[in-house]
């Protein structure tokens, strides 16, 4: 299972999350693997110090992988942390929005793969009561 957090844009207006997994099933040699899903085009992005995007949304639906770094997004639900190797699923394209925040002195470098409004992310919310990504 890899980390992964969920975040969108409610009917509200606001930005919401959800923390969850990449589900992975057994493979050749040993491995877990995802099942493969199409993905619009990838680019990559660094941070070393606080950009002061204030309250914003994303641009895109997409997944971003962080690669190095440790940093706090909030929303007006609460507020998660990212580490290297967890995955954000972000859908928060309208509303208020959400911030972050570098904690620590390592820049945060990350994967920006943008997704289709189509492709289906094989999220696994934490708590099974979430919605499915596309009902919300």
């Amino acid at each position: 299972m890899i980390r992964c957090v969920r975040l969108w844009s409610g009917e509200d207006g606001q930005s919401h999350f959800a923390e969850g997994v990449i589900a992975l099933a057994p493979g050749v040699r040993g491995d877990a693997l995802s099942k493969t899903f199409p993905v619009g085009a990838v680019s990559f992005q660094e941070t070393d110090a606080d950009p002061r995007l204030g309250w914003h949304t994303d641009g895109a639906r997409q997944l971003v992988i962080t690669l190095s770094g440790e940093l706090t997004f909030e929303t007006r639900d609460g507020a998660f942390r990212l580490k290297p190797g967890d995955i954000l699923f972000t859908e928060d394209t309208s509303g208020r929005g959400h911030d972050w925040k570098l904690t620590g002195g390592t820049p945060w470098r990350r994967l920006y793969a943008l997704l289709d409004p189509e492709t289906v992310v094989p999220f696994t919310p934490a708590d099974r009561s979430e919605r499915h990504p596309n009902k919300e």
